[in-house]
């Protein structure tokens, strides 16, 4: 089992010198076969703005306890509400499933990491197309699988991917399928006709089915789904002009919405208000000399959300308080008013990967893209490039470090929130164990423990505490 050990204070707070990492941009990759010429990389999915879609919110969870790691987060837009569920249920049912093994695998070794992370396929007109990505170390082979979640604003229903093929085409769609798959490494007659001859499984089966920038149809099997799992991902990819007639109604909407999307979704939501996001600006420098008074950083991981990180800001700026916050990048991406927002009163904005991974499980280059993604989406947020990151889970060693130049972070008081979540009990915890120049750790994706920090604010003003960034602690020292 892997054990995190806090640094002590000098060594947490000091300077480290971090060896940049020449790596290609990677997220964590898999195998995908395709025939020559038609590639998994060929006609990319349009890219969404997450930031666009009016009163989103990510739905976010996570632990700090590296030897069961989780974080999942996926999107609740207005209304979509039944595609909403969908995802709560899929999310919930497998992260339970991980949390049992987790519980009844007390010793492994390197411990488990569980992550849902989501991306948007198309927010336009009355379609939402949402991926969901689940790696789970639990699982058989590589542990990596994709689902898709459909909404039709134009019939107030969720829809599985399979719907957006039409009825009466679902045979040719099948064989073309079929077609494609027979003659790749991997895969013979007997392994693909397998995968196709129970027509009830197929819904469970074409769970990812995409539309490509072009209009094309791409269609991505998990490994060992279609052929043998040494084989690894398939991706088949149709023509535009193939796999239009093959579309229902909905699909062809869905397909005329990626190609040429609308400035706008509608989804037929009651209302969308858009949540306050504060505008205080901070008054300029911080002038706090943390040798003479005593000081401490507290720093909220995992944001921003909507609404608690507005929340947050209000109650800091009633303390004239600064923080750090540990933005993970997808949701920078949806709300990069509320990042604009910390830098300009005042608090840092630093990195904590664009979806929670366990840094130390991944290659050089994966975790160059998992840090300057993040990086990048937080300059276009503020203008500012981040100079701190906080590795999720405080995983960190000498492949992540030698990845990036930014400067890591952990902790010197660990509230434990996200395992306990009363505002009071997370409120004492800090108001009791605090000592000067510490480094707190908080969340501020969970209501309590946004609850929680007016009563931290109040007691520890009136006992001479004030409230610093984590780089100011550190130059003043």
């Amino acid at each position: 089992m892997r054990t995190h050990v806090l640094l002590p204070s000098l060594l947490l707070l000091g300077s480290l010198s971090l060896t940049a990492a020449c790596a290609s941009e990677a997220s964590r990759a898999t195998t995908a076969k395709a025939r020559p010429g038609s590639s998994a990389t060929a006609s990319p999915v349009r890219a969404v703005d997450p930031s666009k879609i009016k009163g989103l919110r990510i739905v976010n969870d996570s632990s700090e306890n590296s030897s069961c790691a989780w974080a999942t987060g996926y999107p609740d837009v207005p209304g979509a509400t039944a595609m909403t569920a969908a995802m709560k249920k899929d999310v919930e049912q497998r992260l339970a499933t991980f949390r049992s093994t987790c519980d009844s695998n007390p010793t492994a070794a390197d411990g488990f990491e569980f992550n849902i992370s989501h991306q948007f396929l198309v927010a336009s007109g009355d379609v939402l197309g949402v991926r969901l990505t689940t790696q789970d170390s639990t699982a058989a082979g590589d542990g990596l699988t994709r689902r898709t979640y459909w909404y039709d604003g134009k019939a107030g229903a969720y829809r599985t991917a399979l719907a957006l093929i039409g009825d009466g085409s679902r045979d040719a769609f099948v064989a073309a399928l079929k077609s494609e798959l027979k003659g790749r490494e991997g895969t013979d007659a007997d392994t693909v006709n397998e995968a196709f001859t129970d027509r009830s499984r197929l819904v469970g089966i074409l769970d990812d089915i995409a539309f490509t920038a072009d209009g094309g149809l791409r269609v991505t099997f998990d490994r060992g789904e279609v052929g043998v799992p040494a084989g690894g991902a398939y991706v088949v990819t149709f023509s535009r002009a193939t796999a239009t007639p093959w579309l229902s109604a909905f699909g062809r909407r869905v397909q005329h919405q990626t190609v040429q999307p609308s400035r706008s979704l509608d989804l037929g939501a009651a209302a969308t208000p858009t949540p306050a996001v504060p505008t205080r600006t901070a008054s300029g420098d911080d002038d706090t000399d943390c040798k003479k008074v005593r000081c401490v950083a507290l720093t909220f991981d995992d944001g921003p959300a909507a609404p608690e990180t507005a929340t947050l800001l209000t109650y800091l700026a009633q303390y004239n308080a600064r923080a750090t916050f540990f933005t993970v990048g997808q949701n920078v991406a949806a709300h990069p008013d509320l990042v604009r927002a910390e830098a300009r009163a005042g608090n840092e904005v630093g990195n904590h990967s664009w979806n929670h991974p366990d840094l130390t499980r991944l290659t050089p280059a994966q975790v160059a893209y998992q840090l300057n993604r993040t990086s990048a989406a937080i300059k276009a947020a503020t203008g500012k490039t981040p100079t701190l990151f906080r590795p999720p889970y405080g995983a960190i060693n000498s492949t992540v470090r030698r990845a990036t130049t930014l400067s890591p972070v952990l902790w010197t008081l660990d509230t434990e929130d996200w395992k306990y979540p009363d505002a009071a009990k997370i409120a004492a915890t800090v108001v009791d164990k605090v000592k000067r120049n510490d480094v707190v750790l908080l969340h501020d994706i969970h209501p309590t423990s946004v609850a929680a920090v007016p009563q931290i604010l109040r007691t520890l003003t009136a006992d001479g505490y004030h409230f610093v960034t984590v780089s100011h602690l550190r130059s003043t020292m």
